[in-house]
C-alpha cells in the first residue's frame, strides 16, 4: 500500500491538487496510509473518522433522514459524505468510506464486509459498492483502504 500513497502523492504534487477523506469503518487507516509518506502535508488537507451516526449528521450534514431510510451504510450516505466534505473542505480530491467491518454488526441484506467508497474530483462523484470476505475486521480495514487507494490514482491518471 505504500506504492500506492507514494504514487497518489506524487501524482497530487504534480497536478496541483489537495485531498481530503472522511472514513467510517476503517478509522483512520486511509488517512494514515496517505500520511506515512513524506511530503503528504503539502497535498493532504484533512482526514476525518466519523464512525457514529450522529458524527455523520453533525460534522458533516448527512440528512438524518437517509441514515434512517437507508442506513449509514448505503450509497446515500456514502454520497453524503463525499459531497458535503468537499463543500467544507476546499480539496479538489474528496473521498469517503462507510461500511461494515465486521466481525459482527451484519445482517442478510448487509452483510459484514459490504463497504462503499465514495471519490469526487470536481464536480464527478464515483461511489463504488464492495463486498469483501470476511476474514476478520483488519482484514476487510485494509482491503478497504487498499481498493481505496486504487481508486484514487485511477481518478488521478
Amino acid at each position: 500500500m505504500k506504492k500506492l500513497s507514494q504514487k497518489i502523492i506524487k501524482l497530487l504534487k504534480r497536478k496541483r491538487l489537495k485531498l481530503s477523506v472522511v472514513e467510517s469503518c476503517t478509522g483512520g487507516m486511509l488517512s494514515s496510509a496517505i500520511t506515512s509518506v513524506s511530503g503528504s502535508s503539502k497535498v493532504f488537507t484533512m482526514g476525518l473518522v466519523t464512525y457514529s451516526n450522529q458524527s455523520k449528521n453533525r460534522l458533516l450534514k448527512v440528512p438524518k433522514q437517509i441514515i434512517k431510510k437507508h442506513g449509514a451504510v448505503s450509497i446515500q450516505c456514502c454520497f453524503s459524505m463525499v459531497n458535503n466534505l468537499s463543500k467544507i473542505n476546499k480539496s479538489n480530491v474528496t473521498v469517503s468510506i462507510t461500511g461494515i467491518a465486521g466481525p459482527s454488526g451484519g445482517t442478510k441484506q448487509k452483510p459484514v464486509g459490504l463497504v462503499y467508497v465514495g471519490i469526487k474530483r470536481g464536480n464527478k462523484v464515483k461511489i463504488k459498492r464492495f463486498l469483501f470476505k470476511n476474514k476478520g475486521r483488519s482484514s476487510v480495514q485494509r482491503a478497504t483502504v487498499k481498493k481505496a487507494l486504487e481508486l484514487i490514482l485511477d481518478v488521478l491518471k
